[in-house]
């Protein structure tokens, strides 16, 4: 049995692939198929170790970017996808999997182009609640398509859809207690903690509101705040003048970027999270915590901005555009929230019944399925 997983290079496309991944392979140790082999096929393996963890092998493919604006770079990268294409047939055919699970994202278009082809069934995924161009076409020949949001079924067949929800990894489903999680954070029992995640690169415009809000936010409240890698060092200088003196440092803590055990950490103790609304508002849901998105601007298709206030909707957060996003729009939203007991409940069950359970199994299920399937 051979499976391959494609998507593109970033974290919205490569973590919910490794969570399909960690389920397959417990399949084929629980029912103890033999001589399975998985790949990932992308233009960056975006994680080694993960993939050396999860028994992935990986094989680049390059693919050029159509972008939605001009750009000398989308004429370039045509030539890009061509190669990618040829390239992908010769790697595809000579793998030769059983079925292929596609992610979307430009990074995938050379593989499903190659499955489609040479007549290998395709399995997609799509996390947004309006597909991506590349998803959209997969749609049309897709043997099972499954979505994370709802609204997204309109624009696929609806025979082949399946509302399963978004695949989250194993490690990061569920949170510490809050009592784990705050000793680890050596936060105080009876204040309410804020976490603030902008992405694993982080986002200036968060990061700038939340340290002009900051003097105030620590007077009743405690923060873990991820800044992002390229950021840290920036907070942690401005940090030095923004908190100077104040008797309540030690309620803010900065971290670049937190690892699977400090996300459960922080998610254990967390009262509400300020974040972006990526694939990260998947996670959150699962962890039944009210939250306030932030939805990058110039997301592609806006899919960040449609994300966010369809979750919204169901009344699990709350929305701040970037347009209006200030310290004191920030502050009155969080104080809000958090103070109003029946308000943060409520979007707190909202979160816990939108989370779609074991959705990485089932389309895992669906995959090796389909995979001994075509080996007869």
């Amino acid at each position: 049995m051979k499976i391959v997983f494609t998507g593109g290079g970033t974290g919205g496309h490569f973590y919910p692939i490794i969570a399909v991944a960690e389920r397959v392979n417990q399949i084929i140790d629980k029912e103890k198929i033999l001589q399975a082999k998985l790949y990932y096929v992308s233009d960056s393996p975006y994680d080694k170790q993960m993939l050396f963890e999860n028994s992935l092998q990986y094989e680049e493919i390059n693919a050029g970017k159509l972008r939605t604006y001009f750009s000398i770079k989308n004429f370039f990268d045509i030539f890009k996808t061509i190669a990618g294409i040829f390239r992908a047939v010769l790697k595809i055919y000579s793998i030769y999997p059983d079925v292929v699970f596609g992610k979307g994202g430009y990074a995938s278009f050379p593989t499903l182009f190659a499955a489609r082809i040479l007549r290998i069934p395709v399995v997609i995924h799509e996390s947004d609640s309006a597909p991506g161009r590349v998803n959209k076409w997969a749609g049309k020949f897709a043997k099972k398509i499954a979505i994370s949001f709802g609204e997204a079924g309109q624009y696929f067949p609806k025979e082949r859809t399946a509302w399963t929800g978004q695949p989250i990894r194993t490690e990061i489903e569920k949170p510490f207690s809050r009592e784990e999680s705050l000793s680890f954070w050596k936060l105080e029992s009876k204040m309410p903690v804020i976490v603030i995640l902008g992405g694993s690169q982080g986002a200036e415009l968060i990061n700038n509101v939340v340290l002009d809000a900051l003097p105030r936010l620590v007077e009743n409240f405690q923060i873990i705040h991820q800044t992002g890698v390229r950021n840290f060092k920036m907070v942690t200088e401005r940090l030095d003048v923004v908190l100077t003196d104040n008797p309540n440092r030690s309620r803010y803590q900065q971290i670049d970027f937190l690892s699977n055990a400090q996300m459960k950490t922080a998610a254990g103790c967390a009262n509400i999270i300020v974040s972006r609304a990526g694939s990260t508002l998947f996670e959150i849901a699962a962890w039944g915590i009210p939250s306030i998105l932030i939805p990058f601007t110039n997301s592609n298709e806006d899919h960040a901005k449609k994300n966010a206030f369809n979750y919204a909707r169901v009344g699990a957060c709350s929305v701040i555009e970037e347009m209006n996003m200030t310290s004191n729009i920030l502050i009155a939203e969080i104080e809000r929230i958090v103070n109003e007991k029946n308000t943060w409940a409520r979007m707190a069950q909202s979160a816990k019944d939108f989370y779609q359970k074991d959705a990485a199994m089932k389309i895992a299920r669906a995959l090796v399925d389909i995979a001994l399937g075509h080996e007869k």
